[in-house]
Protein backbone atom coordinates (compact mmCIF):
# COMPACT_ATOMS: atom_id res chain seq x y z
CA UNK A 1 0.00 0.00 0.00
CA UNK A 2 3.11 2.34 0.90
CA UNK A 3 4.49 2.34 -2.36
CA UNK A 4 1.35 2.39 -4.37
CA UNK A 5 0.84 6.02 -2.58
CA UNK A 6 4.18 6.62 -3.28
CA UNK A 7 3.75 5.92 -6.55
CA UNK A 8 0.54 8.18 -6.95
CA UNK A 9 2.01 11.01 -4.99
CA UNK A 10 5.32 10.77 -7.51
CA UNK A 11 2.73 10.96 -10.71
CA UNK A 12 1.20 13.61 -8.82
CA UNK A 13 4.02 15.99 -8.72
CA UNK A 14 5.43 15.16 -12.29
CA UNK A 15 2.30 16.06 -13.75
CA UNK A 16 2.41 19.34 -15.44
CA UNK A 17 0.31 22.41 -14.38
CA UNK A 18 -1.75 24.41 -17.05
CA UNK A 19 -0.16 27.75 -17.33
CA UNK A 20 -1.59 30.52 -18.76
CA UNK A 21 -3.46 33.98 -17.93
CA UNK A 22 -6.61 34.92 -16.49
CA UNK A 23 -8.69 37.60 -15.71
CA UNK A 24 -10.86 39.23 -12.22
CA UNK A 25 -13.95 40.55 -14.23
CA UNK A 26 -16.05 43.37 -12.07
CA UNK A 27 -19.08 42.59 -13.34
CA UNK A 28 -20.86 46.15 -12.42
CA UNK A 29 -18.30 48.33 -14.34
CA UNK A 30 -16.59 45.68 -16.17
CA UNK A 31 -13.16 46.10 -14.98
CA UNK A 32 -10.76 43.63 -15.33
CA UNK A 33 -7.59 42.45 -14.17
CA UNK A 34 -5.45 40.23 -16.60
CA UNK A 35 -2.93 37.85 -14.12
CA UNK A 36 -0.28 35.17 -15.32
CA UNK A 37 0.68 32.37 -13.54
CA UNK A 38 2.76 29.08 -14.26
CA UNK A 39 0.23 27.25 -11.81
CA UNK A 40 -2.98 28.47 -13.46
CA UNK A 41 -5.00 26.58 -10.42
CA UNK A 42 -2.50 28.03 -7.99
CA UNK A 43 -3.23 31.45 -8.99
CA UNK A 44 -6.36 31.79 -9.39
CA UNK A 45 -6.86 30.67 -5.87
CA UNK A 46 -4.12 32.68 -4.25
CA UNK A 47 -5.82 36.17 -5.99
CA UNK A 48 -8.92 34.41 -4.35
CA UNK A 49 -7.40 34.09 -0.87
CA UNK A 50 -5.84 37.52 -1.06
CA UNK A 51 -9.06 39.21 -1.48
CA UNK A 52 -11.16 37.16 0.81
CA UNK A 53 -8.79 38.47 3.81
CA UNK A 54 -8.25 41.95 2.39
CA UNK A 55 -4.66 41.13 1.34
CA UNK A 56 -4.39 41.84 -2.48
CA UNK A 57 -1.05 43.85 -4.05
CA UNK A 58 -3.71 45.63 -6.02
CA UNK A 59 -5.49 48.38 -3.52
CA UNK A 60 -7.84 49.42 -6.13
CA UNK A 61 -9.02 46.10 -7.15
CA UNK A 62 -9.60 45.42 -3.61
CA UNK A 63 -11.46 48.44 -2.01
CA UNK A 64 -13.76 47.23 -5.34
CA UNK A 65 -14.04 43.87 -3.72
CA UNK A 66 -14.59 45.18 -0.09
CA UNK A 67 -17.25 47.27 -1.12
CA UNK A 68 -18.91 45.44 -4.03
CA UNK A 69 -18.64 41.80 -2.21
CA UNK A 70 -17.29 38.38 -3.85
CA UNK A 71 -20.81 37.64 -5.81
CA UNK A 72 -20.13 40.85 -7.80
CA UNK A 73 -16.94 39.33 -9.69
CA UNK A 74 -15.57 36.56 -11.71
CA UNK A 75 -12.63 34.89 -12.49
CA UNK A 76 -11.95 33.90 -16.22
CA UNK A 77 -9.54 31.55 -17.62
CA UNK A 78 -8.82 33.26 -21.11
CA UNK A 79 -5.49 31.40 -22.55
CA UNK A 80 -3.93 28.26 -20.91
CA UNK A 81 -0.39 26.79 -22.34
CA UNK A 82 0.69 23.19 -21.89
CA UNK A 83 4.10 22.36 -21.73
CA UNK A 84 4.87 20.16 -24.19
CA UNK A 85 6.92 17.32 -22.70
CA UNK A 86 8.95 16.74 -26.02
CA UNK A 87 9.94 20.39 -26.23
CA UNK A 88 12.39 22.03 -24.06
CA UNK A 89 10.57 25.74 -23.90
CA UNK A 90 11.23 28.05 -21.46
CA UNK A 91 8.08 28.18 -20.19
CA UNK A 92 8.46 31.71 -17.99
CA UNK A 93 9.54 33.39 -20.93
CA UNK A 94 6.26 31.92 -23.20
CA UNK A 95 4.21 33.03 -20.63
CA UNK A 96 5.89 36.82 -20.11
CA UNK A 97 4.94 36.60 -24.06
CA UNK A 98 1.71 35.78 -23.75
CA UNK A 99 0.90 38.03 -21.03
CA UNK A 100 2.23 40.76 -23.35
CA UNK A 101 0.03 39.99 -25.78
CA UNK A 102 -3.34 40.29 -23.86
CA UNK A 103 -2.28 42.88 -22.07
CA UNK A 104 -1.86 44.69 -25.70
CA UNK A 105 -5.17 43.40 -26.50
CA UNK A 106 -7.09 43.90 -23.53
CA UNK A 107 -5.10 47.73 -22.35
CA UNK A 108 -6.41 47.14 -18.54
CA UNK A 109 -5.30 50.32 -17.50
CA UNK A 110 -7.28 53.40 -15.63
CA UNK A 111 -11.27 53.57 -16.91
CA UNK A 112 -11.01 49.88 -18.57
CA UNK A 113 -9.04 48.01 -15.49
CA UNK A 114 -7.12 47.16 -12.54
CA UNK A 115 -3.30 46.46 -13.94
CA UNK A 116 -0.91 49.09 -13.62
CA UNK A 117 1.14 50.31 -16.86
CA UNK A 118 5.02 48.37 -16.60
CA UNK A 119 7.72 51.00 -17.28
CA UNK A 120 10.24 50.37 -19.85
CA UNK A 121 13.77 49.72 -19.19
CA UNK A 122 15.17 53.09 -20.07
CA UNK A 123 12.08 54.88 -17.83
CA UNK A 124 12.71 53.04 -14.75
CA UNK A 125 16.47 53.72 -15.51
CA UNK A 126 15.77 57.64 -15.95
CA UNK A 127 13.72 57.43 -12.66
CA UNK A 128 16.40 55.59 -10.79
CA UNK A 129 18.65 58.56 -12.09
CA UNK A 130 16.50 61.40 -11.03
CA UNK A 131 16.01 60.03 -7.31
CA UNK A 132 19.68 60.00 -7.19
CA UNK A 133 19.89 63.61 -8.55
CA UNK A 134 17.78 64.32 -5.72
Amino acid sequence: MKEANKRLKKDYQQTPRPMGIFLIRNNRNDKVFLGAGLDLPGAVNRHKFQLNNGSHPNKELQADWNQLGSDNFAFEIVDELTPSPDLKMDCRAELGFLEKLWLEKLQPYGERGYNQRRLSRAELLRRMAAKERE
